[in-house]
């Protein structure tokens, strides 16, 4: 029987390093990871942005849809048996309880990552790729509430983040912060 597929989720601010870390991640851990984000279908062109921006569509009408298709995207990559590093904001509050729902038949570690508002706010502005104050935003909001698997605090480097995540999974415990949801 083959096992379950494995989804590492880094939740974390606009600008905090997530993807910086699922990269150094991905390149030792000890089986395969896909890297997964917004960002890479954003960055791909697979989103229609610039007509957004003009106002040929509506965001906001299709916002919903988007975010539904892409979390039912990443079931269907580890449903294939694919392992997943995950980078993601979970900009909804329901989001959470949605995807430990998707998630259910996967092994899932939930990782916080934390980054000093200066800092966000600086790399915001050097990316320009951001509308600005998206990351103080999130800075004020996502990690509210959320409980982790493994919180990575803000002021290391990302190998020292790295680090933390690769033992921390290797010695995990079930159930894992997903899991418990469902409980």
């Amino acid at each position: 029987m083959e096992k379950a597929a494995k989804i590492i989720f880094i939740h974390g601010a606009s600008s905090s390093g997530k993807s910086t870390l699922a990269r150094v991640l991905q390149a030792q851990l000890p089986e395969p990871f896909w890297h997964v984000s917004i960002d890479h279908l954003r960055d791909s062109g697979m989103l229609p942005l610039d007509r957004f921006r003009n106002g040929d569509f509506n965001w906001r009408e299709n916002r919903a849809k988007f975010f539904d298709g892409f979390h039912r995207s990443l079931v269907a990559y580890a449903s294939a048996g694919n392992n997943i590093l995950l980078e993601h904001i979970l900009e909804e509050d329901w989001w959470v309880t949605n995807l430990a729902q998707l998630f259910k038949p996967f092994d899932v570690f939930f990782v916080g990552l934390h980054c000093d508002l200066d800092e966000l706010v600086k790399r915001e502005t050097l990316r320009a790729d951001r509308p600005m104050g998206s990351a103080a935003d999130d800075y004020h909001r996502i990690h509210v509430g959320q409980r982790y698997d493994l919180e990575l605090p803000a002021g290391q480097t990302t190998q020292e983040h790295a680090n933390q995540v690769l033992s921390a999974w290797a010695n995990r415990r079930m159930p894992s912060v997903f899991q418990q949801l469902l409980e």
